[in-house]
């Protein structure tokens, strides 16, 4: 999320809580997912729901303010953060011994409690994706995919090393994970924490890395997983699957996996949305007099009246006929265009009868020099 918090409710920084809460409710009801039609829908959602979240505590609020976007939300995927009475006296930075939240910030900077980096830390998310045809987005399926994503090791259970190796206390850091740095500045004697190279925040020193994951703690291995497809789902939208991602560091729990979804395009229907567009070839004569025809669409033919007097290029509405409406009730729309078809040959009565209706009219017309064509273009 690289939106303010602000922005994303339509609000000023000196809104109330009573104010926020309004804009909430207003923007939630736009962009919740069962509603909108809106293709970022579920993201726009959740963003609306941590900025009301963040706003309206006023903790949280407090850190926001002072430390921006971008470092708030860096603070927190960092550790969370502790709103919850875990501070003292008030601290709006967390708990009082500097075990988790902003609190690692400061640390950073000017030391603290150490061991911040063993912390178990949610995994990243991964993305794939995935191509259905018009008819399986209009019918809703449950497909099975492939993907290749990093997995925890099995052979050491993440931990890097086999669960016999010696160990040793890391004499670099004395086992606290991180080291401190003193500097002089202009501004004085600052001192800046930071991982230990050494043991990679570990603490601990092995005698022996894991030869399957090398150390790493993850292998990457294929997976075959199963997903269901919403009927009514649009080329570009994204699915998520909650915890089929990249395992948590520490032993967190694991990251979503991110599925785009692409839609093939269909020989015979157009897509806008909700609705369809298709061409249906009818006959002069059908034009002319009118006639019932049958139509298709994805899911089976249905009738079509064509009244007398029909131009080529003239569009009919069948209602309820398109794609279904994601996460809604009801269906777009099929719009059906007719277009008058010329036929190739005409045999001697056709041909007589054509004369006719040409003198009928009043035209002088020879039916070997385009009078088809003629008609075909005055309509």
């Amino acid at each position: 999320m690289t939106e303010d918090f602000y922005d994303v409710l339509g609000v000023s920084r000196d809104a109330d809580e009573d104010e926020i809460k309004r804009a909430y409710r207003k923007k939630a009801s736009e962009y919740h997912p069962d509603v909108s039609d809106d293709p970022d829908a579920e993201e726009k959602f959740k963003q609306v729901k941590k900025a009301k979240e963040v706003l309206t505590d006023e903790e949280k609020r407090q850190a926001y303010d002072r430390m921006g976007h971008e470092r708030f939300e860096q603070a927190e995927k960092r550790g969370g953060f502790d709103g919850g009475g875990g501070g003292a006296q008030g601290n709006p930075f967390g708990g009082a011994g500097g075990g988790g939240g902003f609190g690692d910030i400061f640390e950073q900077f000017f030391g603290g409690g150490g061991g911040g980096r063993n912390r178990p830390r949610q995994g990243q998310d991964l993305r794939t994706s995935l191509q259905l045809d018009l008819e399986e987005a209009f019918e809703g399926v449950e497909r099975e995919f492939t993907v290749t994503r990093p997995t925890r090791c099995s052979d050491c259970d993440g931990a890097g090393h086999p669960p016999d190796a010696d160990s040793e206390t890391c004499p670099n850091c004395d086992g606290r994970g991180q080291v401190t740095q003193v500097q002089q500045t202009p501004f004085g004697r600052m001192q800046q924490t930071g991982t230990c190279r050494r043991c990679d925040g570990e603490g601990t020193l092995y005698s022996e890395t894991c030869s399957t994951c090398g150390g790493e703690g993850m292998v990457r291995e294929e997976s075959t997983l199963s997903v269901d497809i919403p009927a009514g789902i649009r080329d570009g939208q994204t699915l998520r699957m909650e915890g089929e991602g990249a395992p948590g560091p520490n032993r967190g729990p694991s990251g979503d996996l991110l599925i785009e979804v692409s839609v093939a395009d269909h020989p015979d229907f157009e897509r806008d949305g909700d609705d369809l567009h298709y061409q249906h070839p009818i006959s002069f004569p059908q034009a002319t007099f009118g006639d019932t025809v049958e139509v298709p669409t994805l899911d089976g033919t249905v009738e079509m009246d064509v009244p007398g007097g029909t131009q080529s290029g003239e569009t009919f509405r069948l209602q309820g006929k398109g794609m279904p409406r994601l996460r809604r009730r009801g269906r777009g729309d099929l719009f059906v265009q007719v277009q008058i078809v010329t036929p190739d040959s005409l045999n001697a009565e056709q041909r007589e009868a054509l004369e006719q209706f040409a003198e009928a009219g009043g035209e002088e017309v020879d039916v070997n020099e385009g009078f088809f064509e003629r008609i075909k273009s005055s309509f």
